[in-house]
């Protein structure tokens, strides 16, 4: 029998604080070579640190980094190196054109003009931005710069992406020819690490995620699996007049009742005294549907709104 490979990236025991105010609080996880992993959390989770340090870009205060087989931070340029990252915010030159993004981006991996430049069409093609070459950076609508982003990341052909929110801000056509795009990179065996603040597009793209808050890894596992073990399989979200009034009843059709705002959010394995109460409240409105990501992440996490 073969051994396993060993993990494109494997952390343990991670730990890292900023004024005392501790940020990542013993974090260990192994992400597998062609694996696309989801570090998921609300704002202030410590998810982008957790990152920064995965790259080498901070130093951690303990703990144990192995990224494609070098020690972090010790190697981190070596490892940097076979590596692309699609940061949170775009960060392209507005002085030059698309190409010279490109190339200039590329010349910080030690790659010739002359290489980079015969991968440009291919780079352009990959991320929808085929006949863009010399366009301006200031003439991009919002959607073009992050699949430019995107195709910076894969100048240097890296066996692995460190993905910060690639799709905020993108209409869902951008969205999709992204996911696409991600999903062609995972059948040529890269590998994705991804946060994100979608859960659809972690539940899409992930075959495992991470749950993370306050600094620590609160649970791990396959998307469905994970929903399957902690939520109940139906959902109905209610609203409309009277749902305060409606509230109390619910409480006793449902396994489990929600409310955020002015929507009523009702789980039960078996949904269907909850439906048939509903047909005789001709003033609410509510939708039926399968337990998802999002779900999970609000129990774990919470409902209320974080900085």
């Amino acid at each position: 029998m073969n051994p396993s490979p060993a993990p494109a990236l494997s952390v343990h025991e991670l730990c890292k604080s900023y004024a005392k105010h501790e940020v990542v609080k013993r974090v260990s996880l192994a992400v597998s070579p062609g694996e696309c992993f989801g570090l998921l959390g609300p704002n202030g989770a410590g998810k982008t640190t957790t990152l920064k340090l995965c790259l080498g870009l901070s130093d951690p205060d303990s703990g144990r980094i192995s990224l494609l087989g070098h020690e972090v931070p010790a190697q981190g340029r070596e490892a940097r190196m076979r590596v692309g990252v699609v940061p949170q915010f775009d960060n392209l030159d507005p002085d030059f054109t698309v190409a010279e993004n490109l190339v200039v981006y590329g010349r910080y991996f030690g790659l010739r003009d002359r290489t980079i430049r015969a991968r440009i069409p291919e780079l352009l093609e990959f991320s929808g931005l085929t006949g863009r070459a010399d366009a301006r950076i200031q003439t991009l609508s919002g959607g073009m710069k992050r699949r430019l982003t995107l195709a910076r990341a894969l100048v240097n052909d890296p066996q692995l992406l460190f993905l910060d929110e690639p799709t905020t801000g993108l209409d869902p056509q951008a969205r999709h020819l992204i996911w696409e795009r991600l999903r062609n990179l995972m059948q040529e065996g890269k590998t994705l690490i991804l946060t994100t603040h979608f859960m659809e597009e972690a539940e899409r793209l992930c075959q495992r995620v991470a749950i993370m808050d306050s600094g620590s890894l609160i649970t791990e596992g396959s998307p469905r699996v994970l929903i399957a073990q902690h939520v109940e399989s139906h959902v109905v979200e209610v609203h409309g007049p009277n749902v305060e009034a409606w509230l109390a009843r619910a409480r006793d059709l449902a396994t489990r009742v929600e409310r955020a705002g002015e929507t009523v959010f009702c789980y039960a394995e078996d949904p269907a005294a909850v439906l048939a109460d509903l047909k005789e409240e001709k003033e609410l409105i509510y939708l039926h549907r399968p337990a998802n990501l999002e779900d999970l992440f609000l129990k774990m996490t919470g409902r209320d709104l974080r900085d």
